[in-house]
């Protein structure tokens, strides 16, 4: 953590974070790259690691590449809401059976409340399942869900433990019921940053009917701001590996009567990335890959010689390793923004648009 160092200091080695990737790929005459300050007391996500050792419950996170876990009870970074939570939170994985050695706690603080999905070794008890409902009640959740897995997140399928009202976010302004564990954005200003840079990095003109590729949809969050860019609208083309985050996308698209305009697919894009085929006749792609980057989509991206491309990074080095294939087909950054959604930490968050011809 970097709290310690003066402010101007500190977004000069931010922004450069992004500026190194980017020169690294041989973007060399970049200009001015604009840094979206993050602040204290915003993130309104909670993935936490849960052990218990010597009868003591241990919730927080990992050590710098260790496997022990840091007990924390307090987190300047963490939204008030989420930050209260952590005590009693702590008590009750006290006494629950469903975690026996380890498990995982994730909390997406969504519109209607904290939403927590609980990852355990073993699967809960009568009693675990009554201490959660009543869990819920006294801290206002709308709802909390488990799924086995200790605190490796695999493809369990996570079980309602109960639901008082339903869970649900706004996104670009549509209402959307997220699966539990699902992926938002860290931070809410975050969010609308990332969703104004890639509007801005849109062509000016599009085709009346253009159509845009958006990669990585997750449960919607740049979707449906994409599917407003004009009155008439613009044709989305959206895919996504998680079946939970498909199945709430396509609720949304079709309860608000964008089926015409959206689509929504499910398609694991790190073992089977779209095609050049598929890709051609697209005016632009927008891809928000997870930490680990584009992989070998990035490559049929640039062999399809899609106009524009508008990559989400929160990974500076898989972003300059993506954009070194960009460059190598011909593309030209013509825009970047660091957003510092991971307040002092050497993570950050970036939208990049690249062009070609």
């Amino acid at each position: 953590m970097l709290q310690h160092w003066q402010d101007a200091a500190y977004r000069t080695w931010k922004s450069g974070l992004l500026e190194g990737a980017l020169r690294g790929a041989g973007f060399d005459t970049l200009g001015a790259i604009e840094l979206v300050a993050g602040v204290p007391g915003e993130r309104r996500r909670l993935d936490f690691a849960v052990r218990r050792i010597g009868g003591r419950i241990i919730l927080g996170l990992h050590g710098s590449r260790s496997v022990e876990v840091v007990d924390l009870t307090d987190c300047v970074v963490l939204h008030p809401t989420l930050l209260a939570l952590l005590a009693p939170l702590r008590a009750l994985l006290q006494g629950m059976r469903a975690i026996r050695r380890q498990g995982a706690v994730v909390i997406n603080l969504l519109d209607t409340g904290p939403d927590l999905l609980l990852r355990g070794d073993v699967a809960p008890s009568l009693e675990d399942r009554v201490a959660l409902t009543d869990f819920a009640r006294a801290h206002g959740l709308p709802r909390v869900s488990w799924a086995h897995g200790g605190d490796r997140p695999g493809g369990d399928v996570a079980e309602t433990i109960c639901q008082l009202r339903p869970a649900a976010t706004t996104l670009a302004g549509i209402t959307v019921r997220p699966p539990p564990g699902a992926f938002l954005q860290a931070t809410e200003a975050g969010e609308r940053a990332i969703i104004d840079a890639v509007l801005g990095g849109l062509p000016a003109r599009l085709p009346a009917r253009g159509r845009i590729a958006e990669l990585y949809a997750g449960c919607g969050t740049l979707t449906f701001a994409l599917a407003s860019v004009r009155a008439g609208g613009l044709r989305v083309a959206a895919w996504e590996g998680d079946a939970a985050s498909v199945a709430a996308l396509q609720q949304r698209i079709n309860q608000g009567g964008l089926s015409g305009r959206v689509s929504a697919t499910r398609r694991d894009l790190t073992r089977q990335p779209l095609s050049v085929k598929e890709l051609s006749g697209f005016a632009a792609v927008v891809l928000d890959p997870p930490h680990a980057g584009a992989g070998a989509q990035i490559a049929t991206i640039a062999a399809a010689g899609v106009p524009t491309v508008v990559y989400v990074s929160c990974n500076p080095a898989t972003l300059g390793r993506d954009a070194k294939v960009l460059k190598e087909a011909g593309y030209a950054l013509v825009g970047a923004t660091a957003i510092d959604q991971f307040l002092w930490s050497a993570r950050l968050e970036a939208v990049c648009v690249f062009r070609r011809g």
